[in-house]
């Protein structure tokens, strides 16, 4: 109530409106409670219920929470901003009463997905936390959380960061609860649900993929010999221990320890961690997932560690929006705040119930990345870190693997659709990355909203949709086999010129993995230049995660080393395509085509939408029988496997 009569009261005096002297005594005084008679109840009038919200929409998300909390001086650092570790605990108390509220049932903190941090809130400011349950699997969700902050006297408003927790349903005695099915509503609802199930894997394949890359890079033994012995800072002296007793203020409801309050002191411990390093007061920039590995109850003591693994320098310094001639191509695109020189800090907390215990529960870890600024927000080198032997030096060579990671990752979704190159290199590095991107693109354009019905033939429907500078299209029918046939044929470009006049061969160049592959295609469609067309795509294939879900097939273009543009051909790129597939019954199966047009296919496609054309129905007609015609071969295959 009094952040509304503050907004009120700033724009009332903004606009040189008097206001009137009770309701300032009202906001100096505080609730006093109304001294007028209360007003009669129309008939047939609901009872307004005392301090609710009026809901904006009839159709708002039942599991959506809003939080807004004004930034006191209690909530911040020496700085006057609020605190990482305070904010933490608004964003986890939000999601776990969103879960909470799809559930039916007490719900506990599982992980917490990389939170990147893009401003700092002062004290006065209000913060603005939304979460809502984003899809149900088994006994676990996933929240999506956004955070932004509000300045009440200007009315600015401004993103603060995006975060996806985990979240267990918990019955009576800890065990787990069958969640009921999420029916997604609205377009950005469907979109979100789409893709929570690329990210539950990429959630689940994120440590292999760390291990995959420190085997393939090569140790960095010899940059550490290099080094200055005298300027760099023994690991040993940052390292933090603190133990902390846990009361039943730090508790939740279900009398375990809340879990944005472990998030909080270890961030308090890494903070410490950091400032030993540079002698100065850092920034939290980013937070590489928490990952909760058991609970702790009241009367347990917490013993928070804090060690920093290593600090990288920054080598290049580009202008804003100028990325300097040398830089890698992956981080050409990436902002100057993601290149700034940092530190990597490790931090975990164990659990044991009595001073005299001595086992300890090791309870959760996440590692945090500082920056260190001036008073002119201008970013400060940092010392280097000389490793421990052993568990140390592969801590500081892990560290190097996720920042490689990060920056990746920040490329992969950095990249816009309307900058050309459309390809994004590939490498081991960002290999999962690059495919939840292929697949949550395909996903993204499948959950659109406002595709219209372009032409229909011989039971082939064709869809557009516009957007931006964007032309998309859609493609579907229904043939007479199982949807998991149709993915096995489908999925195997090496087979497409079968149906598919446009492709003159298809060559597999990669095995990523069993979902993953790389192929170099060669077209037959002539480019402007009058040669062929060849591209690198990258296919990622997707079986369903839950009843529903299609099988999906998603193309995007990528670089190889191994396959750069050569003069014969024309390099082109596919933006997103592929293929979703519904089983409509046990015989039957809706596949739909999906494409992204790019400027080269654009004509093409219109051709085909003004029915100028029949080659998109022609095409997918000989899709159909290509179906049919190996849908037995396939079982017969399937059988002797």
């Amino acid at each position: 109530a009094t952040l509304l009569l503050s907004r009120c009261l700033l724009k009332m005096v903004k606009g040189n409106i008097v206001v009137p002297e009770d309701i300032l005594s009202f906001c100096c005084n505080g609730l006093q409670g109304s001294t007028s008679p209360p007003r009669a109840q129309e008939p047939g009038e609901q009872e307004e219920v005392p301090g609710a919200m009026a809901s904006p929409s009839s159709t708002r998300n039942p599991t959506e929470v809003q939080m807004s909390q004004l930034v006191l001086p209690c909530h911040t650092n020496h700085r006057g901003e609020l605190s990482t570790g305070q904010l933490l605990k608004w964003i986890d108390t939000a999601a776990c009463l969103s879960a909470e509220r799809h559930a039916g049932c007490p719900c506990v903190t599982a992980s917490m997905d990389d939170i990147y941090f893009e401003h700092t809130i002062s004290v006065g400011q209000v913060v603005n936390i939304k979460a809502k349950v984003n899809r149900a699997f088994n006994s676990s969700m996933e929240v999506g959380i956004q955070v932004s902050y509000e300045d009440l006297c200007s009315g600015k408003h401004c993103s603060i960061c995006k975060a996806y927790a985990t979240f267990v349903a918990q019955g009576p005695s800890g065990s787990k609860v069958k969640l009921k099915p999420l029916t997604p509503q609205t377009e950005e609802e469907k979109i979100e649900y789409s893709i929570a199930a690329e990210r539950r894997r990429m959630r689940l394949v994120h440590k292999d993929t760390l291990k995959d890359l420190l085997t393939r890079s090569p140790r960095e033994t010899a940059e550490l010999e290099t080094r200055d012995g005298s300027a760099a800072v023994p690991a040993e002296k940052t390292r933090v221990e603190s133990v902390e007793l846990v009361l039943p203020p730090h508790a939740n409801h279900q009398g375990n320890t809340f879990g944005g309050q472990i998030m909080a002191w270890m961030e308090n411990v890494a903070t410490i961690a950091a400032s030993r390093l540079c002698r100065a007061h850092p920034t939290l920039q980013a937070i590489e997932m928490f990952h909760f590995r058991g609970p702790s109850q009241v009367g347990d003591r917490l013993v928070l560690k804090a060690i920093v693994n290593n600090a990288f320098k920054n080598r290049w310094v580009p202008a804003a929006g100028c990325p300097h001639p040398t830089l890698p191509v992956a981080l050409r695109t990436l902002t100057p705040s993601s290149l700034l020189p940092s530190m990597e800090v490790g931090v975990c907390a164990e659990a044991y119930g009595q001073e005299m215990s001595i086992s300890r529960r090791h309870i959760n870890s996440a590692f945090m990345t500082f920056v260190v600024l001036d008073q002119e927000g201008r970013p400060c080198n940092l010392p280097m870190v000389a490793p421990e032997p052993g568990d140390g030096e592969r801590r500081y060579r892990e560290a190097s693997a996720r920042k490689k990671i990060r920056l990746d990752r920040k490329y992969v979704i950095s990249c816009k659709q309307t900058e050309v190159p459309l390809s994004v290199p590939w490498d081991q590095s960002n290999k999962v990355y690059l495919s939840y991107n292929n697949v949550s693109a395909l996903k993204t354009l499948v959950a659109k909203a406002n595709w219209v019905l372009a032409r229909e033939k011989e039971k082939v429907r064709m869809y557009t949709l516009e957007e931006d500078k964007f032309l998309s299209f859609r493609i579907e029918m229904s043939v007479r086999i199982t949807a998991g046939q149709a993915f096995s044929l489908l999925s195997d470009l090496r087979r497409r010129h079968e149906w598919d006049s446009h492709y003159a061969s298809a060559e597999l160049v990669q095995q990523v993995d069993n979902d993953d592959m790389i192929y170099h295609v060669v077209s037959q469609t002539l480019s402007h230049e009058n040669k062929p067309q060849d591209f690198v795509i990258l296919a990622s294939r997707r079986k369903p995660c839950s009843k529903g879900d299609p099988y999906v097939v998603a193309f995007r273009s990528v670089t190889l080393p191994t396959h750069p543009a050569s003069a014969g051909f024309t390099r082109g790129e596919t933006v997103c395509s592929g293929f979703c597939i519904w089983p409509e019954s046990e015989e039957m199966s809706k596949v739909a085509y999906y494409n992204q047009a790019t400027p080269g296919y654009l004509n093409y496609v219109t051709t085909n939408v003004a029915g100028l054309s029949s080659n998109f129905c022609a095409t997918f007609k000989a899709c159909e029988k290509f179906l049919l015609k190996n849908k037995e071969d396939l079982i017969v295959r399937l059988q002797n496997l």
